[in-house]
């Protein structure tokens, strides 16, 4: 008899603290854009890139 599959990650529930761990310990990007436009006039386009990481991951290694 085979055992079960374990779920897939994404149907594991994650509490919030654990994934902002995660995040903070190897960082993340964030980017987007955003364009205002009158009458398909762009008036104004704006770029946003964003990094989010804790400071001891960002810090070098002391050897």
């Amino acid at each position: 008899m085979t055992e079960p599959l374990p779920a897939p990650v994404a149907d594991q529930p994650v509490a919030l603290v654990d994934l902002l761990d995660r995040v903070l310990a190897g960082g993340v990007v964030v980017t987007g854009e955003i364009t205002l436009s009158i009458a398909d006039v762009d008036l104004v386009h704006i770029s946003l890139r964003t990094l989010l990481s804790s400071v001891s991951a960002l810090q070098p290694a002391d050897d």
